[in-house]
């Protein structure tokens, strides 16, 4: 655990984000894999209906990590106030409200697959083998909950190194499962869902039994265990404003997959492809703005406003820094990206998705400003502030892409991208200059 109310800031960045983006890259690998072996082994239909099937998918288990999110913000605030009691009430708290949710979200969403996918205007042939890999994942959530959790409660305490190890080795095993189920038994997308639940599981195992074997500060036993009615109105308050942003976000992805279904098959596996790059591309970009808030909200429970500020402005140079470099690596190396999901054998594919990711490659520095921001007015705790601006950049998105697609293609698509974070940016940029004055003036 770390206490980043002291030391150097950069240092503290950096030393946290960096295994944050090891675990999220990992993590980012159970959907990736997915799509690769799928490609490869089970054709380009699979690959289309395991994209449409991802978006519906990473709305619920974003909102369960959105839970766990806004949890995790309070918990940083009593690591740095050094209030461990209160530590352990929000915690248990933060279990008790999560768990209730998610088996009410698996359920909803078990029954109601197919459904969702016909709101999105899924084609027909794709909606029986995304319903059915939806379905197995839904049974696993709870297992993402729980792995969320009680990562995050390491991350807000200033761990981010621990959950990289239980992620990593059950990316390994998903892979290696993904190989076995998909490619040798020909299990197709049964065989992908049934790994990433057993991967989740896996890491939600090792995950909690680290907890509870090494961090007793943060290990909450039985006796300990109080829903604390106090601490339930901030809790639900913050956990709801993080799952809905993240909800947003997802909810305005699926809406843009809606705009991209009617165009075919080759372009709902070139947008599958192309946003699960985008995905590694933009990881260590939310992993730089989950540093910033960890570091924010722990001087926030510490009353040090001069070090908040200091904050903010190193982190966005680190933001603005990487979202170069990533933009000009994936220009030089798109073709070769592509290859990966589609190969010599979808011309077409590879056409569409060297034209996606040069627009989008364009644009990375964008998303690397908005998430250091995020970062830093989730660890003030404005949440209402994030949720704001992700909705609008949502809604500008889909909206875009919706007019845009039909006339551009998968291209119009990427642009919508741009014009969603530019809405966001104009948003958010007069709010964080008067509120830096406002730390600068108490500081």
């Amino acid at each position: 655990m770390k206490d980043m109310t002291q030391g150097s800031i950069v240092r503290h960045l950096i030393g946290f984000a960096v295994p944050l983006i090891l675990g999220n890259f990992f993590q980012l690998t159970y959907n990736a894999v997915d799509s690769i072996i799928l490609g490869r082994f089970a054709g380009k239909v699979s690959l289309a209906a395991a994209g449409i099937a991802n978006p519906i998918m990473n709305i619920m288990i974003f909102f369960i990590v959105g839970i766990s999110w806004g949890a995790g913000v309070l918990i940083s605030e009593f690591y740095g106030a050094k209030n461990f009691e209160k530590l352990k009430h929000e915690i248990s708290t933060t279990i008790a409200i999560g768990f209730v949710f998610t088996v009410c979200v698996s359920t909803v969403c078990f029954v109601f697959a197919v459904p969702l996918l016909r709101l999105v205007r899924s084609p027909a042939e794709l909606i029986p083998p995304s319903a059915h890999y939806l379905r197995i994942v839904f049974c696993g959530l709870l297992f993402t909950f729980f792995y969320n959790m009680f990562a995050a409660t390491l991350r807000a305490v200033g761990d981010s190194k621990t959950p990289i190890v239980c992620v990593a080795i059950s990316a390994v095993i998903n892979g290696i499962l993904d190989f076995i189920l998909v490619a040798l038994f020909h299990w197709g997308m049964t065989g992908a869902a049934v790994a990433t639940v057993a991967s989740q599981a896996i890491s939600c195992v090792l995950c909690i039994g680290y907890v509870y074997v090494r961090e007793p500060l943060i290990a909450v036993r039985p006796r300990e265990f109080k829903v604390d009615t106090a601490l339930m109105g901030k809790t639900v308050s913050y956990s709801l404003a993080t799952a809905m942003q993240q909800t947003v976000l997802y909810v305005g992805k699926l809406l843009v997959q809606s705009a991209v279904n009617p165009l075919g098959v080759d372009a709902i596996a070139t947008f599958n492809a192309g946003t699960k790059i985008d995905d590694f591309c933009y990881q260590p970009e939310q992993s730089i703005g989950q540093a910033m808030t960890t570091l924010t909200a722990q001087n926030h429970g510490a009353n040090n406003t001069r070090r908040m500020w200091l904050g903010l402005r190193k982190g966005l140079v680190i933001e603005f820094v990487y979202g170069m470099l990533i933009g000009a690596a994936v220009i030089v190396f798109r073709n070769q990206l592509m290859w990966l999901f589609a190969g010599d054998d979808e011309p077409n594919v590879m056409r569409l998705g060297r034209q996606y990711l040069f627009i989008m490659a364009c644009l990375y520095t964008m998303p690397a400003i908005t998430n250091g921001i995020q970062g830093f007015f989730r660890g003030c705790g404005n949440m209402k502030t994030t949720v704001a601006a992700t909705t609008m950049q949502m809604i500008a998105r889909a909206g875009f892409s919706l007019v845009l697609a039909p006339h551009f293609g998968i291209a119009g698509v990427a642009y919508a991208c741009g014009i969603g974070w530019l809405v966001m940016m104009l948003f958010e940029v007069p709010l964080l200059v008067k509120k830096v004055a406002s730390l600068r003036r108490a500081g």
